[in-house]
């Protein structure tokens, strides 16, 4: 975590929101069970209330205070170029749906559902606040160009598997094997290796094709996370990392 960073006071207001973030993810995951929420939903509301205040009173004391640094030294076009960065939209995606679903009147349980469902976005802001993501963030963009193509390698092998299951068992199972589309679940389970079971080959030419995705899978889909593994391998070679970054206005510390 980046919070060792400034006094005593910047560390402690670091660990609150970052605490913060974490037992919200938690309150939003437990807010699914309908007989804890309908037990203590007096208590979510509450956690939710103190909850948005502190994002919401953070979001604006960041904006406000951007102005601190030369990059976004002019009050008003310096904020607002401020507020465009990535960290800074999300802040205020992360509290944007209460005060939505408190203004405007909301008849669609679907759609507060959804907006509800933005409250992971705060999980999100833990990122400026943790080493550990921000050191994945740099190995994928390291890595961008390799994993898509590994990407792109299984998702051509997947429509081309689905494909041809689709015109050898189309026949023998109709309702299984009713489309291109539809095989391509099979494609998914079978390229995973999960194999459900639910939907599978009965002609010996349909096992013999799923057998032989099932093999290339295995080493195919495991692609990503052997590249991912050689990003980190070089991200621990580089002797020069870069400095490190205030969490909350994005500038160099060093």
């Amino acid at each position: 975590m980046t919070v060792g960073k400034g006094g005593p006071a910047a560390q402690a207001v670091d660990w609150l929101i970052a605490g913060l973030i974490v037992c919200n993810v938690v309150a939003v995951v437990c807010g699914t069970v309908d007989p804890l929420f309908t037990r203590y939903q007096a208590v979510f509301y509450t956690f939710e209330l103190v909850s948005v205040g502190v994002f919401t009173a953070e979001y604006v004391l960041r904006v406000w205070s951007a102005t601190a640094t030369e990059k976004d030294d002019h009050p008003v076009f310096g904020r607002l170029r401020f507020m465009t960065r990535p960290a800074v939209v999300i802040d205020l995606l992360a509290v944007a749906p209460f005060y939505l679903g408190t203004v405007v009147f909301v008849s669609d349980l679907r759609v507060l559902r959804a907006l509800r469902l933005f409250r992971f976005l705060r999980l999100f802001k833990l990122a400026r606040y943790s080493r550990s993501v921000a050191r994945f963030e740099r190995v994928v963009k390291r890595k961008t160009g390799d994993l898509i193509v590994a990407i792109a390698g299984t998702s051509l092998l997947l429509t081309l598997a689905s494909s041809l299951m689709y015109f050898v068992e189309h026949d023998a199972q109709p309702e299984a094997f009713s489309s291109i589309p539809a095989a391509l679940w099979w494609g998914v389970v079978t390229l995973t290796t999960v194999g459900y079971g639910d939907v599978y080959p009965v002609t010996p030419l349909g096992k013999l094709l799923g057998a032989t995705v099932a093999v290339l899978g295995t080493g195919l889909v495991a692609l990503p996370a052997s590249i991912l593994a050689s990003g980190f391998i070089a991200d621990d070679a580089d002797t020069d990392p870069g400095p490190d970054q205030c969490p909350h206005c994005g500038h160099d510390l060093d």
